[in-house]
């Protein structure tokens, strides 16, 4: 067997491949950016060859870098950007049209039709969802409707569909030359068209929404002792390596955490925010905006479902203060400029640049700064951009514990934006709890290089995986009660103040 783990993490912004140690320790990465595009207001797509010529270029850079062969590899995991859609040809790999991401809000008006007939909640019993523009079924009609000759391929069986994941795996291990066409549960589940209990395609909500059955992945196990397929001597990894475990990003972050208890939570602070709790082998209905979801599955064993709060905008909120606003030239300074303040002098920023999504899945909302007077600068305006994030995400704790009945204790945390001090802490005071923030917190990579290593042996199981975990930081609630209420009241006002806007 291989000396290391690799780990392909297809973001949201960027690609990225990741070699790991059987500590978990990183021993190999490159990253690469890819262009966002924006052909409409609200619309979001991502070229599906740009990201496989990435992936291929990020590969071979941390083989490079590193010094390892792509054959000391015991196995590939994957990570994705969840919901993100690609219709192709089966037979020449060109993409129909370009991917329409998770952001993108162009099947606003595909939901809308769905919801007249029975609600928001059509489908929520079979799927765990609510019709929203966030999920791939959409997608995957809008394409076949508005680009031409689509549906007639997707009837002739010659077009595929897959989430980021889907695709990836499809071309490491072939391509049009016999590539598998698989896609995990957690991915799956993310697409609206899944049943949460028989963890199959839905036939009536297939016929629903006109997607033949023929265009989908077959539904695998996130861990799987079956190897989907091996990567090819002609490829970047120039060696035959087993493909065998993928996970959505943020179920990725779950697993990366070791989040293998029930009540175990963790909150990712990437592009969006995501806020996960493992619920065990029960699927748990929400009646309070949150996404019942797959959290993972391991081949012969019962799925691991979660609850999941779903946060369009956190980081993405950085990026628009930096890039649209001018306002700062490199994401880490927001920390600096907001402590050039007290607070955040009354102001408030909603980012529902496309809308919200948990608990309120209101698309008709939009963003706002509210709470401007002559005294607020761009220091309370930078405060106000990082306390957003806290504030969101104590939306999604306060319909999570009531969801579950079982009260939040202490939150673990990942992603890019957990290096940030004031925000941490400010999020450990908005929760009163504590916040854990591990020693590696590229937690979505290494969750995606567990579930391979799990599936090929390379880890012997989940305790050897918790011995890996180990805490760099923990920040402890520090405000007074009445303050906090009072923030998070102004924060309910301004929330109420994005509603109705389309």
């Amino acid at each position: 067997m291989g000396s290391y783990i690799g780990a392909v993490d297809l973001g949201t912004t960027s690609n990225r491949f990741i070699i790991f140690d059987r500590q978990g320790r990183i021993v190999g990465l490159d990253q690469k950016e890819h262009e966002q595009i924006f052909p409409q207001p609200g619309w979001v797509e991502h070229d599906p060859m740009e990201i496989w010529q990435n992936t291929q270029a990020v590969i071979r850079g941390a083989l490079g870098k590193s010094g390892i062969k792509g054959s000391e590899l015991a196995g590939i995991g994957i990570t994705n950007q969840r919901e993100t859609t690609v219709v192709w040809d089966r037979n020449t790999g060109k993409p129909l049209y370009n991917a329409i991401v998770w952001q993108c809000t162009r099947t606003d008006g595909i939901c809308n039709t769905l919801m007249a007939d029975g609600g928001q909640d059509r489908f929520r019993a079979q799927t765990g969802l609510p019709i929203a523009t966030y999920f791939s079924g959409p997608k995957i009609k809008w394409i076949l409707n508005n680009v031409p000759d689509a549906r007639a391929a997707a009837d002739k069986g010659d077009a595929l569909f897959g989430t980021i994941e889907t695709w990836m795996i499809w071309w490491l291990t072939g391509g049009p030359k016999g590539g598998a066409h698989v896609t995990d549960v957690t991915n799956a589940s993310r697409t609206l068209m899944m049943d949460l209990q028989t963890l199959s395609w839905d036939d009536e909500i297939l016929k629903i929404l006109e997607i033949p059955s023929q265009m989908l992945p077959r539904i695998v196990p996130s861990i799987d002792h079956d190897t989907w397929g091996h990567t090819l001597l002609d490829g970047p990894f120039k060696a035959t390596v087993p493909v065998c475990g993928a996970l959505g990003d943020q179920q990725a972050a779950l697993v990366g955490q070791t989040c293998f208890d029930v009540g175990e939570a963790k909150n990712t602070y990437g592009t969006g925010c995501f806020l996960l709790l493992n619920t065990g082998h029960v699927p748990v209905a929400s009646r309070h905006g949150l996404l019942t979801t797959l959290g993972y599955q391991v081949s012969g064993e019962k799925p691991v479902y979660c609850l999941e709060g779903s946060i369009a905008i956190a980081g993405a909120l950085v990026q628009w203060f930096r890039d649209n606003l001018d306002l700062i030239d490199q994401a880490p300074e927001i920390e600096q400029l907001a402590l050039s303040v007290d607070d955040n002098g009354g102001a408030y920023i909603v980012p529902a640049f496309s809308g919200l999504f948990a608990p309120y899945w209101r698309s008709d909302a939009r963003g706002a700064i509210v709470g401007l007077t002559r005294f607020v600068n761009k220091g309370h305006l930078a405060r106000a951009v990082l306390e957003a994030n806290a504030f969101q995400t104590r939306d999604i704790v306060e319909a999570m514990n009531k969801d579950s009945g079982v009260d939040l204790t202490s939150l673990k945390v990942d992603g890019g934006m957990v290096g940030n001090n004031l925000l941490m802490q400010f999020q450990s005071d908005i929760l009163n709890v504590p916040v854990i923030r591990p020693t590696v917190t590229e937690t979505t990579a290494l969750g995606a290089a567990y579930a391979a290593g799990l599936a090929v042996g390379y880890w012997s199981g989940q305790d050897e995986l918790r011995k890996n975990w180990s805490v760099d930081k923990t920040w402890e609630p520090d405000m007074a009660s009445s303050a906090r209420e009072k923030a998070y009241r102004n924060w309910q006002k301004a929330v109420e103040r994005t509603f109705d806007w389309v």
